[in-house]
Protein backbone atom coordinates (compact mmCIF):
# COMPACT_ATOMS: atom_id res chain seq x y z
CA UNK A 1 0.00 0.00 0.00
CA UNK A 2 1.15 3.38 -0.74
CA UNK A 3 1.56 6.46 1.42
CA UNK A 4 -0.40 9.75 0.35
CA UNK A 5 1.31 13.26 1.20
CA UNK A 6 -1.41 16.37 -0.16
CA UNK A 7 0.14 19.72 0.50
CA UNK A 8 -1.67 22.31 2.50
CA UNK A 9 -3.84 25.20 1.58
CA UNK A 10 -5.38 28.25 3.08
CA UNK A 11 -8.79 26.07 3.10
CA UNK A 12 -7.10 22.88 3.99
CA UNK A 13 -4.67 21.17 6.07
CA UNK A 14 -1.26 19.18 4.81
CA UNK A 15 -1.70 15.45 5.31
CA UNK A 16 0.35 13.27 5.24
CA UNK A 17 -0.71 9.17 5.33
CA UNK A 18 2.39 6.93 5.92
CA UNK A 19 1.71 3.42 5.62
CA UNK A 20 5.18 1.75 6.59
CA UNK A 21 5.24 3.91 9.47
CA UNK A 22 1.58 3.63 11.02
CA UNK A 23 1.32 7.15 11.13
CA UNK A 24 -1.36 9.76 9.90
CA UNK A 25 -1.28 13.33 10.53
CA UNK A 26 -3.35 16.14 9.78
CA UNK A 27 -1.98 19.52 9.99
CA UNK A 28 -3.04 23.27 9.90
CA UNK A 29 -6.63 24.73 9.12
CA UNK A 30 -9.42 22.28 7.63
CA UNK A 31 -12.47 24.43 5.94
CA UNK A 32 -12.51 23.35 2.69
CA UNK A 33 -15.50 24.46 0.43
CA UNK A 34 -16.37 20.50 -0.48
CA UNK A 35 -15.33 18.58 2.40
CA UNK A 36 -16.63 15.63 1.05
CA UNK A 37 -14.55 15.67 -2.28
CA UNK A 38 -11.39 16.49 -0.07
CA UNK A 39 -12.12 13.59 2.47
CA UNK A 40 -13.10 11.19 0.16
CA UNK A 41 -9.21 9.91 -0.97
CA UNK A 42 -8.35 9.88 2.36
CA UNK A 43 -10.91 8.37 3.84
CA UNK A 44 -10.46 5.33 1.27
CA UNK A 45 -7.14 5.27 2.01
CA UNK A 46 -7.88 4.59 5.60
CA UNK A 47 -10.78 1.81 4.92
CA UNK A 48 -7.11 0.13 2.83
CA UNK A 49 -5.32 1.07 5.74
CA UNK A 50 -7.75 -0.85 8.82
CA UNK A 51 -7.98 -4.07 6.24
CA UNK A 52 -4.06 -4.90 7.07
CA UNK A 53 -2.56 -2.13 9.35
CA UNK A 54 0.70 -2.08 11.27
CA UNK A 55 1.15 -3.47 14.62
CA UNK A 56 0.81 0.10 16.15
CA UNK A 57 -1.32 2.62 14.38
CA UNK A 58 -0.25 6.91 15.76
CA UNK A 59 -2.68 9.44 14.50
CA UNK A 60 -1.44 13.06 14.83
CA UNK A 61 -4.24 15.85 14.80
CA UNK A 62 -2.61 19.23 14.49
CA UNK A 63 -5.48 21.37 13.33
CA UNK A 64 -5.35 25.13 14.34
CA UNK A 65 -9.34 25.20 13.29
CA UNK A 66 -12.02 23.12 11.59
CA UNK A 67 -15.23 23.67 10.84
CA UNK A 68 -18.28 21.65 11.39
CA UNK A 69 -18.40 20.07 7.90
CA UNK A 70 -15.00 18.89 8.43
CA UNK A 71 -16.00 18.08 12.55
CA UNK A 72 -18.33 14.76 10.94
CA UNK A 73 -15.12 13.66 8.61
CA UNK A 74 -13.21 13.49 11.74
CA UNK A 75 -15.42 11.36 14.08
CA UNK A 76 -16.08 9.33 10.89
CA UNK A 77 -12.46 8.69 10.48
CA UNK A 78 -11.35 8.22 13.99
CA UNK A 79 -14.65 6.01 14.13
CA UNK A 80 -13.12 3.78 12.11
CA UNK A 81 -10.16 2.53 13.92
CA UNK A 82 -12.45 1.61 17.18
CA UNK A 83 -11.87 -2.18 16.09
CA UNK A 84 -8.39 -1.42 15.39
CA UNK A 85 -5.75 -2.84 17.46
CA UNK A 86 -2.78 -0.51 19.15
CA UNK A 87 -3.88 2.94 18.02
CA UNK A 88 -3.51 6.43 19.92
CA UNK A 89 -4.38 9.97 18.63
CA UNK A 90 -2.44 12.96 19.45
CA UNK A 91 -4.53 15.33 20.17
CA UNK A 92 -2.24 18.82 19.69
CA UNK A 93 -3.81 21.98 20.45
CA UNK A 94 -2.42 25.72 21.74
CA UNK A 95 -2.04 26.20 25.37
CA UNK A 96 -4.98 28.94 24.88
CA UNK A 97 -7.69 26.90 23.15
CA UNK A 98 -9.88 25.37 25.33
CA UNK A 99 -12.18 25.25 22.66
CA UNK A 100 -9.85 22.87 20.55
CA UNK A 101 -9.02 20.75 23.68
CA UNK A 102 -12.61 20.38 24.92
CA UNK A 103 -13.17 19.12 20.96
CA UNK A 104 -10.36 16.76 21.24
CA UNK A 105 -11.94 15.13 24.73
CA UNK A 106 -15.15 15.00 23.21
CA UNK A 107 -14.04 12.83 20.35
CA UNK A 108 -11.91 10.82 22.78
CA UNK A 109 -15.26 10.29 24.72
CA UNK A 110 -17.06 9.49 21.54
CA UNK A 111 -14.76 7.11 19.86
CA UNK A 112 -13.38 5.15 22.88
CA UNK A 113 -9.43 5.32 21.64
CA UNK A 114 -6.56 6.74 23.48
CA UNK A 115 -5.84 10.09 23.44
CA UNK A 116 -2.94 11.72 24.42
CA UNK A 117 -3.18 15.95 24.58
CA UNK A 118 -0.27 17.53 23.95
CA UNK A 119 0.41 21.53 23.30
CA UNK A 120 1.49 23.22 20.03
CA UNK A 121 4.38 25.98 20.41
Amino acid sequence: MESMKLQSTFETPAVSLDFEAGRLEFTGRSLPEDTTNFYRPILNWIDNYIQNPNLKTEIDIKLEYFNTATSKVLLNLLSKFKNSRDVKVNWFHYEEDEDMLESGKEYEELVKIPFSFQTME
